[in-house]
C-alpha cells in the first residue's frame, strides 16, 4: 500500500526530505527513535509548532535506541504513571504568586462558572433565640464546622447544636457561673485524655479558663454526634480578659487578653507533679514591671490605647505561631522543640516600606496607615517561600515570603511582601446592576492592572483556606455583610507553564448574596491537599473525582449557610445544563478548549458523560447530573472535539518511512488517561495490605484503602468501560479496521494505528483495574489473616510489597494474586467447603486472576484431597484419583511448577505412581509444544561438546542455544518423575512381588508405572531418563529397556564416552543383534578414544566373533563384508602389536626415544607404509615385513624372496650369536611359524623359493648337524603338499644348480626319496589315488630310477624297493 507524495516537502530539512513514499504496513524498521514526548495530561497549546519540532529533532539527534517492546498493559501503566507525574508537576503557590501586583479575576454572570455554589441554609433553633432573649451581659457565636455544629455563648452558658439536623438537641455547658469571653475548639495533647476524647473545648471566662473534653464520632444517620465531658482542668485568670485563643496540632494552647499584647500558654497534664499542678499558665512575653503599666504617656497626661493581640494563627507545619496586634504588627514565634521564642516582628510601617518598590503603590488602597485585619498562614506543604497572607482593611491581599538568616534558625528572621492581590471591580458599578462578565480584557493577554477598586472597603473579616479559597466580608447598610469569594482558576494555572502569556494568578470570583451579618466561618470538609509537597499541592483538577469537594459553612445572625466548591467537571456539566442552544453549547466547548486545553476538555467531557457531574438540586441536595441531554452533549463533545493524533515527521531524521512511534496520540487519548489516572490516583502506589500486631489477636491484616473507596472507584471505572464499549464505533482508535478506510494517506493510517494502540491499552488497563479491585474485595471478604499466615515467608513479603499498580499492570502482580487465590481455595478445601462454588465465584468476579482453568485445577485438587481421605487402595479412592488425574491433564498447560509438584507428591504418597508420571509428562509436553527441547538435545548438546573443546583450545565465546530454555522447562517435570521412580523402586524393594501366587499391589503399581514410562513417545523424556539412569549407575536397567529410543540414545552417548559406547554394543549383543554389535566394536577399534592397542585388538576380536555369528535379518554378503573388514583390521593390529612388543625390549632404541615410539604404536592403528618403512623394515623385523606384505597384498616375488632370505639369515646369525639352540632348529621353527601365520600363501610362502633356500642353507651351514631330512620334515609338518615338494625337488635335481652339482646331487636325491616315501605312506592310508594317480606315479617311478644311482647303498636299496611297490600298484 502506498500513498501520494507531495511534489514539494512540507517542511525542509538539511540535506533530506522527510516525506517519502511509505512501504506496506508489514514494514518493521530495525531501529527507530524513541519519541521525545510523552502523553501529556494537558495538551500543548500556544507553543510554536516549530519549536516543538526542533525539540523533537534535537532529541532524535542525541541518539537512537531500539524501541522498547511493551505489552498493552505495560504501555497503559506507563501512560498513567506519566500522567500522574504531570499532575504532580502542577505549579506551586510560589510559582504563580510571583513578585508584583495583580488583579486578575474572572467574575462571570453565568452561574455555571462560579467557583462556589450555595448548597443549603440552616436556621438557628428557636431554643437559641429563647436563650438569647434572656442575655444580660454578652453573647458570642461560632462554628465547629468540621463537626457540623454551631455554638452560642450567652453570659455564662454555652450551647452546642448540630446545625444540619432539622430538630437538633442542644448540648449545654452551664456548670460555671462566670461570663464567657472566648471559646475555642483545639486538639488535645496525646496521652492526657482517653482516646475517645479527640477534641478539647477551651472556654475562657472572666475568672478562669476551663477545659472541656469533646468526644465526636460519626452518627448513624450521617453527620457527627458530640458529647461533652468534664476534665476537672481549669486555671485562674483573674484580672485578664481573654478574648483570643489558639491551639496547635500538638495540643499546646495559647491565649491573649485585651489589656496588652502578651502571649500566654495554658499547660495541662494528666496528674499533678512536684511543684507542678495539673493545669497552669505561662506568660511567654512578660516584660516585668512594665507589664503592669497600662500604657505610655504622651502629652499632658493623655495616654493611648494599649496594643493588644486581636488574632492568633498557627502554622503547624513550620512550628510557628503568628500574632496580629491592634496596631497591625505581626509577630512570629517559634514553637520548635516545645519551646517558645520570638523570631520576627513586622510592623505596618515595615510592610509599607516593602511595597514602596511595587509599581502599584500609588493608590489609596495602600496608604501608609494601612490596617491589617487578618492573617492566614500558608503551610510549607503549600509553598516553600510564602509564609503568610495578610488582608488589609481595603481588601488587598499581601503574600509574604519568609527567610532565615542562619541555616539552623528556628524560624524566619525576615519577611517581605512578595505579591499584592488587589480587590475586584465593584459590582455596584455595573449600569444594570448585574455582575460584570469579566474584570479582564482577555485571558489570552496580560490585562491592565486595576488598583483602584474599593469594592472591599472596609473589609471586616477575611479568611483564606488552602489552596487559595478567599472569603471576604464587607459591612454594608442595615448591618448586613457583603460577601466576596474567590478561588484559583486551577485549569488556567495548570497551563501557565505552557503558555507564558496567560495571567500568572488567575482567579474565579463570586459575589453571593448573604443578606445578614457573618459571625463565623469554618471549613466543613478536610483541609485540601492534592500532594504533600508544594508542587502539585493545589491541583484541584487531580482530586476532583477522588476527594469530596471542599465545603465551607458561614454562620450569620440568621443561620448557617454552606457553600460547596464547584469542580471543573461541575462547571462543564452546569454549563451544558443551563444550555443556550447548540451554538451556545459549541461556544462553551470552544471556551473550555481555549481556557483549559483540548486534553483537559476531553477529560472533563468524558467525566460528565460517565456521570461525574454534580449539581445542587432544588431541595438543596448535591446529586449527580443524569439529564440525558447533558450526558449526550458531553458524549458528543468527547467524540467530536477529542482531536486527532499528530504525526511528527521531524522525528524520522534519517528514517525513510514513518513509524508508529513517531505519532503523538490525540487529546482524546490524553483526556482518557487523565480521567483514569484521577480515578485511581489515591490507590495507585499504595500497598494492597498492611499488617499490624495486636496484643489480643496477634497478627492483624487490614486494607490500606477502605472497601467503600474501592467500590466507588470500581463503579466509576465500570461506567467508563460501558461508555467506551457503547461508543467505540464512533471513536477513532476504537472503531476497528473500518476506521482505516477513512485514512487518505499513509501517515493517517499509521496515526490511526498508533491511536488504536494507545487507546486499546488503556481500555485493557481499565478492565484489569476493575477485576483487580474485585479481587481485593474478595480477598478481604475471606479470613485474610489466616491466608497470610499460610503463605511462605518469601511470598508473604512479596504480598506486603504488592501495590495496586503492581496488581493491575504487572505480570508479577498477577502471579502474586494467583498465589493468593490458591491460598483462598486451599483454605476452603481445608475447611471442607465446596471448592467448585468458591472457585466459580472467584472466576465470575475476577476471571483474570481465577480463570476457567484455575477452577478445574481447584476441583482436581479437591478430588485429590478427598481421595486421600477415602484411602488410595479403596475403589472410591482410586476413582477419585483417576478423576483428579483426568482434570489435571485437561489443564496441563496452565499448571504451575508448584501445583505440579504438589499433585505429583500427592499421587506418589498415595502410590498412584503411574498418574504422577503421566501428569508430569503431559505438563512437560504442554510447556514445549514445539518439541524444541528434542532439537536441542539432538543438536545443542553436540554444540556444547564442541564448545568445551573450543574452550580448551582458547576459544571462550559461544552463544547459548535458546532451545535449552525449553529443555530446562521440561527438565523440571522430568526431575519429578525421577523422584517418583526412586520412591517406586524403594517401595518395590521392600515388598514381595507375589503372595500366594498373586501379584501384590506394589507389583501392580510398579507395572503400571513402567508401562507409562516405556510406552511414552516423548523422546526428550526418554533421553533424560536414560541420562538419569547413567548418573545413578544403573546401566543394567538401560540394557533391559525395549524402546525405539534407547538405541538412538546410546548411539548419541557413544560419541562422548567409551563406557557409553560399550553399553551400545552390549545392548545389541544382549538382544541378539550380533551384526550391529560387531559394527559398533569395529567403530570403537577405529575410534579416536584414548584406547591402547590391546584394547583395540580386543574390540576387533569381539567384532570378529560377532560378525561370524549369523544375525536374523542381515544378508550373508553384508555379514561377510563386515567379517572381512574386521579380519583385515585385526591382522594389521596384530602386526602392529608385534612391532610394539619387540620395540619395547629392543636394546638398540635409546631410553629417550623408547616412550615416544611406544606412544605412537600403542594407540590408533597405523597405515602399512608407516609400519613398514618407519618400524618393521628399519628394525629388521623381516617376518613382520612378510606379514605386512600379505596384509597389504604386496606380491613382488623379488621383495618376498629377498625378505625370506634376510629373515633366515638374521635368524641363523642371531642363533649362532646366542649359542642355542641349533641354528637349523631356529630356522626350522621360523619357517614353521611363518607358514602357519601366512596360511601357506603361494605368494607369501613361495615353495619354489623357500625349498631351494633351505636346502642350500642345510648343505652350506648345517651339513651333518641335524637330521638329514629336517627341511622336508619342516615343510611336511606345516602342511606343504607332497606333490609341491616333489615338483620343486625334481626341478632342483634336473637343473643341476650350485651347490647341488656332482655328488652333491645326492642331497636332493635323499629328499626326493624321503618325500616320495612319506607321500606313498600317506596315500596308502587314505581312500585317494596312490601318489596322485597312475600317470603321476609312473613319472615318480621314473624319477626314482634316475636318482637311485646317486644314493648310497642303503638308500639305493630303499629306492629300489619303493619303485617296485609303486610299479606293483600300477599293474
Amino acid at each position: 500500500m502506498s500513498y501520494v507524495v507531495p511534489q514539494t516537502p512540507q517542511r525542509p530539512l538539511p540535506g533530506a526530505y522527510v516525506q517519502t513514499p511509505a512501504p506496506s504496513f508489514n514494514y518493521q524498521p530495525k531501529l527507530i527513535s524513541q519519541p521525545s514526548f510523552q502523553p501529556s495530561a494537558v495538551a500543548v497549546q500556544g507553543q510554536s509548532h516549530a519549536l516543538i519540532q526542533q525539540g523533537q529533532q534535537t532529541g532524535q539527534l542525541s541518539g537512537r535506541s531500539q524501541p522498547e517492546e511493551l505489552r498493552p498493559i505495560e504501555r497503559a501503566s506507563r501512560t498513567i504513571n506519566h500522567t500522574l507525574d504531570q499532575e504532580l508537576n502542577y505549579q506551586s503557590l510560589d510559582d504563580y504568586v510571583t513578585p508584583g501586583p495583580s488583579s486578575d479575576y474572572d467574575i462571570s454572570s453565568q452561574p455555571a462558572c462560579a467557583p462556589f455554589q450555595k448548597v443549603k441554609s440552616y436556621n438557628i433553633p428557636e431554643a437559641i433565640f429563647t436563650q438569647y432573649n434572656n442575655a444580660q451581659i454578652s453573647t458570642l457565636m461560632g462554628l465547629f464546622a468540621d463537626l457540623n455544629h454551631a455554638w452560642v455563648a450567652i453570659d455564662n452558658a454555652f450551647y452546642l447544636w448540630d446545625y444540619t439536623h432539622p430538630h437538633p438537641d442542644l448540648i449545654g455547658f452551664e456548670e460555671q457561673p462566670n461570663n464567657i469571653t472566648a471559646v475555642r475548639l483545639v486538639t488535645p495533647r496525646p496521652g492526657v485524655f482517653l482516646p475517645s476524647i479527640n477534641r478539647l473545648l477551651v472556654v475562657a471566662t472572666t475568672v478562669e479558663i476551663i477545659l472541656v473534653g469533646v468526644a465526636s464520632q460519626a452518627a448513624p444517620g450521617g453527620g457527627q454526634s458530640v458529647t461533652l465531658f468534664s476534665t476537672r482542668l481549669s486555671i485562674s485568670i483573674k484580672g485578664l480578659h481573654v478574648d483570643v485563643i489558639e491551639g496547635s496540632a500538638a495540643g499546646r494552647i495559647f491565649f491573649a487578653e485585651s489589656g496588652n499584647d502578651d502571649v500566654y500558654e495554658l499547660t495541662y497534664q494528666q496528674e499533678e507533679r512536684w511543684f507542678q499542678s495539673r493545669c497552669a499558665k505561662i506568660n511567654h512575653t512578660s516584660k516585668g514591671v512594665t507589664a503592669f503599666n497600662p500604657g505610655p504617656m504622651f502629652g499632658f497626661g493623655q495616654k493611648t490605647q494599649p496594643e493588644r493581640v486581636i488574632q492568633m494563627a498557627m502554622d503547624d507545619a513550620r512550628g510557628l505561631l503568628y500574632t496580629l496586634s491592634s496596631r497591625s504588627t505581626i509577630r512570629v514565634f517559634s514553637l520548635r522543640s516545645n519551646g517558645f521564642a520570638l523570631t520576627l516582628t513586622k510592623t505596618s510601617s515595615n510592610i509599607a516600606t516593602d511595597i514602596q518598590h511595587f509599581p502599584s503603590n500609588n493608590t489609596d488602597l495602600l496608604s501608609p496607615n494601612l490596617a491589617i485585619i487578618s492573617i492566614n498562614p500558608i503551610m510549607s506543604q503549600e509553598a516553600s517561600k510564602l509564609h503568610l497572607m495578610v488582608t488589609t482593611s481595603t481588601g488587598c491581599r499581601m503574600y509574604m515570603s519568609g527567610a532565615s538568616s542562619a541555616v539552623y534558625s528556628i524560624g524566619p528572621t525576615s519577611m517581605v511582601v512578595q505579591h499584592i492581590k488587589f480587590p475586584p471591580i465593584d459590582p455596584s458599578r455595573s449600569p444594570t446592576g448585574q455582575q460584570p462578565s469579566t474584570q479582564m480584557t482577555s485571558y489570552g493577554n496580560n490585562p491592565a492592572l486595576n488598583n483602584t477598586s474599593k469594592a472591599l472597603v472596609p473589609t471586616r473579616r477575611a479568611v483564606r483556606y488552602a489552596p487559595g479559597y478567599f472569603f471576604c466580608f464587607v459591612p454594608k447598610d442595615e448591618g448586613n455583610d457583603l460577601l466576596f469569594v474567590s478561588a484559583p482558576d486551577t485549569g488556567r494555572i495548570a497551563r501557565g507553564r505552557e503558555n507564558p502569556s496567560l495571567p500568572k494568578y488567575p482567579e474565579l470570583g463570586l459575589w453571593p448574596h448573604l443578606g445578614s451579618r457573618a459571625e463565623d466561618i469554618g471549613l466543613v470538609s478536610p483541609a485540601f491537599e492534592a500532594s504533600k509537597t508544594p508542587a502539585g499541592f493545589g491541583n484541584e483538577l487531580a482530586v476532583q473525582y477522588d476527594n469530596p469537594a471542599s465545603e465551607v459553612a458561614i454562620l450569620t445572625n440568621t443561620g448557617v449557610h454552606t457553600y460547596r466548591r464547584r469542580r471543573l467537571v461541575d462547571m462543564f456539566a452546569s454549563a451544558i445544563k443551563i444550555g443556550g442552544g447548540d451554538e451556545g453549547l459549541e461556544g462553551e466547548i470552544k471556551r473550555f478548549i481555549r481556557s483549559y486545553g483540548p486534553s483537559e476538555t476531553a477529560s472533563t467531557a468524558l467525566a460528565v458523560a460517565c456521570g461525574q457531574g454534580l449539581d445542587v438540586t432544588s431541595d438543596s441536595r448535591v446529586a449527580k447530573i443524569t439529564d440525558p441531554v447533558v450526558l449526550e452533549f458531553a458524549r458528543k463533545a468527547f467524540i467530536e472535539h477529542g482531536g486527532k493524533p499528530q504525526f511528527n515527521e521531524n522525528q524520522m531524521m534519517d528514517q525513510s518511512v514513518p513509524t508508529i512511534d513517531a505519532v503523538r496520540p490525540s487529546p482524546r487519548h490524553e483526556g482518557l488517561a487523565l480521567y483514569i489516572a484521577r480515578l485511581v490516583r489515591s490507590i495507585w502506589t499504595k500497598p494492597v495490605i498492611q499488617e499490624s500486631m495486636s496484643p489480643v489477636s496477634g497478627l492483624v491484616v487490614n486494607p490500606t484503602v477502605s472497601m467503600t473507596k474501592l467500590q466507588t472507584i470500581s463503579q466509576d471505572l465500570l461506567s467508563l468501560k460501558e461508555f467506551l464499549e457503547s461508543n467505540k464505533s464512533f471513536i477513532d482508535g476504537l472503531a476497528g479496521p473500518d476506521a482505516l478506510g477513512r485514512a487518505s494517506t499513509k501517515q493517517d493510517e499509521i496515526s490511526l494505528q498508533a491511536e488504536h494502540r494507545a487507546l486499546h491499552s488503556l481500555v485493557m488497563l481499565v478492565e484489569n483495574i476493575i477485576e483487580g479491585i474485585a479481587f481485593v474485595q474478595v480477598l478481604f471478604e475471606e479470613q485474610i489473616t489466616e491466608i497470610m499466615s499460610s503463605l511462605s515467608n518469601e511470598t508473604r513479603q512479596q504480598v506486603r510489597n504488592l501495590t495496586y499498580e503492581g496488581l493491575f499492570s504487572t505480570a508479577s502482580g498477577k502471579d502474586m494474586a494467583k498465589e493468593l487465590v490458591k491460598a483462598i481455595v486451599n483454605r476452603n478445601i481445608a475447611n471442607g467447603s465446596n471448592v467448585e462454588t468458591v472457585a466459580e465465584a472467584l472466576r465470575r468476579r475476577c476471571g483474570t486472576f481465577c480463570s476457567s482453568d484455575d477452577v478445574i485445577i481447584f476441583k482436581a485438587q479437591e478430588l485429590l484431597k478427598r481421595s486421600s481421605e477415602a484411602g488410595s487402595q479403596s475403589e472410591s479412592g482410586r476413582n477419585l484419583l483417576n478423576e483428579s488425574l483426568r482434570l489435571f491433564k485437561q489443564v496441563a498447560g496452565s499448571l504451575t511448577m508448584e501445583q505440579l509438584q504438589w499433585a505429583v507428591q500427592s499421587f506418589t504418597n498415595m502410590q498412584f505412581y503411574a498418574g504422577a508420571i503421566q501428569l508430569a509428562l503431559d505438563v512437560a509436553k504442554e510447556s514445549d509444544r514445539g518439541n524444541r527441547a528434542l532439537a536441542w538435545i539432538q543438536e545443542g548438546r553436540q554444540a556444547q561438546v564442541r564448545l568445551s573443546v573450543a574452550k580448551m583450545r582458547g576459544v571462550a565465546h559461544q552463544t547459548q542455544d535458546p532451545r535449552a530454555m525449553a529443555f530446562d522447562s521440561r527438565k523440571r517435570c522430568y526431575n519429578m518423575i525421577h523422584e517418583v521412580i526412586a520412591n517406586l523402586d524403594q517401595a518395590s524393594s521392600q515388598a514381595p512381588s507375589m503372595v500366594d501366587g498373586q501379584y501384590t499391589v506394589t507389583a501392580r503399581r510398579r507395572t503400571e508405572a513402567y508401562d507409562v514410562i516405556e510406552t511414552s513417545e516423548d523422546e526428550a523424556f526418554q533421553t533424560d531418563l536414560y541420562d538419569w539412569y547413567l548418573a545413578q549407575g544403573r546401566t543394567d536397567r538401560l540394557l533391559e529397556i525395549h524402546s525405539p529410543y534407547i538405541v538412538t540414545y546410546l548411539q548419541r552417548k557413544a560419541l562422548d564416552d567409551i563406557a557409553n559406547a560399550d553399553l551400545l554394543w552390549r545392548y545389541h549383543s544382549q538382544n541378539g543383534q550380533n551384526h550391529e554389535a560387531a559394527r559398533v566394536q569395529l567403530e570403537l577399534a577405529q575410534s579416536v578414544f584414548p584406547l591402547t592397542l590391546d584394547q583395540r585388538i580386543e574390540y576387533l576380536g569381539r567384532a570378529k566373533a560377532n560378525a561370524s555369528t549369523s544375525t536374523p535379518g542381515v544378508a550373508r554378503q553384508t555379514r561377510y563384508q563386515l567379517l572381512r573388514s574386521v579380519s583385515d583390521l585385526l591382522d594389521v593390529a596384530n602386526i602392529q602389536s608385534d612391532v610394539l612388543q619387540r620395540l619395547k625390549v629392543d636394546h638398540r632404541i635409546s631410553a629417550e626415544r623408547r616412550p615416544q615410539i611406544i606412544k605412537e604404536l600403542n594407540g590408533s592403528m597405523l597405515p602399512f607404509d608407516v609400519l613398514y618403512n618407519q618400524y618393521a623394515d628399519q628394525a629388521g623385523f623381516f617376518d613382520l615385513c612378510l606379514l605386512i606384505y600379505q596384509a597389504a597384498d604386496h606380491r613382488n616375488p623379488t621383495d618376498i624372496r629377498n625378505t625370506w632370505q634376510n629373515l633366515l639369515d638374521r635368524k641363523h646369525d642371531d642363533t649362532v650369536e646366542r649359542g642355542e639352540p641349533q641354528p637349523y632348529e631356529a630356522v626350522s621353527e621360523t619357517v614353521r611359524s611363518m607358514g602357519i601365520r601366512l596360511n601357506l600363501s603361494e605368494t607369501m610362502f613361495p615353495i619354489t623359493d623357500l625349498v631351494p633356500i633351505l636346502e642350500r642353507y642345510s648343505v652350506e651351514f648345517q651339513n651333518g648337524v641335524g637330521p638329514e631330512t629336517w627341511v622336508m620334515d619342516t615343510m611336511i609338518d606345516i602342511g606343504v603338499p607332497f606333490e609341491s615338494l616333489y615338483s620343486v625337488l625334481e626341478g632342483m635335481f634336473y637343473n643341476d644348480e650350485a651347490p647341488f652339482q656332482g655328488k652333491n646331487r645326492r642331497y636332493i636325491a635323499k629328499d626326493i626319496l624321503y618325500v616320495v616315501q612319506k607321500w606313498f605312506q600317506d596315500s596308502n592310508r587314505g581312500a585317494g589315488k596312490i601318489l596322485g594317480g597312475e600317470s603321476n606315479a609312473a613319472t615318480i617311478s621314473a624319477t626314482l630310477q634316475m636318482v637311485q644311482p646317486t644314493l648310497d647303498a642303503p638308500r639305493a636299496e630303499e629306492c629300489q624297493m619303493l619303485r617296485m611297490r609303486i610299479e606293483h600298484m600300477l599293474r
